[in-house]
């Protein structure tokens, strides 16, 4: 029997983040849920806020169960959602709080960067598909309504990356998580400086990047005080979840798609290098920075967040529903052929996302749809025939022919939804596992720590450690 590993994999989701416990033996992976929590966004005022200090809270109550288990922990790793921010001042201080990505400030920034540097050129450098909430025009908005905080910040750390200055004291940017922002040069794998000057924004705040693997440093000694957990190394992995949840993902071969399913749909290929060219720009596809050096050509598609908010809703207004409840309804419903575009703005951060997909279907003369199975599967049909369409175009962009979807993340546990997308794609559904992101995280502290060789290593473990569960288009 070789040595036994044991690691924790914070995953912050942006509706809910948890602990996980990892140990490595004899070649497989056991995972055990440690701690949960809600990641609930605050408005206060026109502002939509990440309650960031309670989610380090909830990080270190997450450290003390770990420490009470009583073995010996070597490592942690933290991943979360993209793009977001904190910004520090000269003494080392958060300062203003960071803002939710879906805050409304940054509608109409686009433009404004498009009449400074042509959008073909920003596309052309970064790869990155053109979102409202790209690191690059939150900036570009902070400089214009939090101009004080802006100017007096001495560094930008992500999301993961503040928390692991929390822990560790130490600053870095972690390259996967970095390329979600709009801020790299695609080909060289490094901030765009000429374009973040073009843009009118600062350059100071930026570090070195840092490659996923590298080991940050060991935990505070008021951390260990508070927590009791001693020992442990934290390593920077692909720190954006969906890095994460690509590297955790083990594909049936080298034409295979990944569908990373949770609030948002992630949907694309693993390629050696970047796709930038007209076709790629015109389709908006976008390529995010991997582990290992590899591109994450992809499409984002507002997912799951629908989903949840129709049942916070419907909970709220009409009676208290499952996921399962949902499910049964939307198989049940009369008439099944509603269907939204799950990419319009009005469902980004709606008041009542009942409401918006019901005057959806009714103003693109779809009629009203009744009841909660009806309104579901407006939201089913409107994410499977996304799908449908992005895999059509991601084999025109690579040209290659897409052999199957691995499908990761919690959205797979809606059988339902993984029998839409195969029907819609008209191609195998590999799904499974659940815990990409998690497993993705814990392959790269694996290798952090010298356990395992390779991404690919790492991959054959989770593929023997996990079951999958195939959907053959009907």
């Amino acid at each position: 029997m070789g040595e036994t590993i044991y690691n924790l994999a914070f995953d912050f989701g942006a509706s809910s983040g948890r602990m996980i416990l990892s140990k490595y033996e004899d070649g497989k992976i056991e995972l055990e849920e440690l701690h949960r929590f809600a990641n609930d966004p605050v408005r206060i005022g026109k502002n939509f806020y990440w309650d960031t200090f309670r989610l380090y809270h909830e990080l270190k109550q997450g450290l003390k169960k770990a420490a009470a288990k009583k073995i010996p922990i070597q490592s942690l790793a933290i991943d979360t959602w993209g793009v977001d921010y904190a910004l520090i001042d000269k003494d080392g201080n958060v300062i203003g709080n960071p803002i939710n990505y879906r805050d409304d400030r940054t509608i109409g920034v686009i433009e404004e960067v498009g009449k400074i540097v042509p959008l073909d050129e920003v596309y052309a450098s970064t790869g990155i598909q053109f979102m409202n909430f790209n690191t690059l025009f939150q900036l570009y908005a902070d400089k214009k309504m939090r101009p004080d905080i802006y100017e007096k910040a001495t560094r930008l750390l992500f999301i993961p990356e503040l928390f692991g200055y929390f822990l560790t004291g130490k600053m870095y940017n972690e390259y996967t998580f970095a390329s979600t922002g709009q801020l790299l040069d695609a080909k060289k794998r490094d901030w765009d400086y000429d374009l973040i000057k073009r843009c009118g924004l600062r350059t100071d705040m930026f570090g070195e990047l840092t490659k996923p693997g590298t080991i940050i440093g060991d935990l505070l000694p008021e951390v260990v005080e508070e927590t009791g957990l001693s020992g442990v190394k934290v390593i920077a992995v692909g720190s954006h979840d969906t890095a994460s949840a690509v590297a955790g993902t083990p594909f049936e071969d080298e034409n295979a798609a990944f569908l990373s399913c949770g609030t948002w749909s992630l949907l694309g290929m693993e390629l050696d290098e970047p796709i930038l060219n007209k076709d790629s720009f015109e389709y908006n596809y976008t390529n995010e920075g991997g582990v290992e050096g590899k591109i994450r050509f992809l499409k984002n598609i507002n997912g799951l967040w629908i989903m949840q908010n129709l049942r916070k809703n419907w909970c709220e207004f009409e009676e208290e529903v499952s996921f399962p409840d949902i499910i049964k309804a939307s198989r049940e419903a009369k008439r099944q052929n509603f269907v939204i575009n799950p990419n319009d703005p009005r469902f980004t951060a709606p008041y009542n996302m009942m409401k918006e997909v019901i005057g959806y279907c009714e103003e693109h003369g779809q009629g009203t749809p009744e009841g909660l199975g009806e309104i579901a599967m407006a939201i089913y049909n409107g994410l499977t025939q996304e799908y449908g369409t992005t895999i059509r175009n991601l084999e025109l962009l690579t040209g290659k022919t897409i052999s199957c979807i691995n499908m990761v993340g919690g959205g797979i546990q809606d059988q339902l939804l993984c029998e839409l997308t195969a029907k819609a794609t008209g191609k195998k559904v590999v799904a499974g596992p659940i815990e990409g992101s998690v497993l993705g995280n814990v392959v790269m502290q694996l290798k952090a720590l010298g356990a395992i060789d390779s991404l690919e290593e790492g991959r054959k473990i989770v593929k023997a450690s996990f079951e999958q569960k195939v959907h053959i288009p009907a």
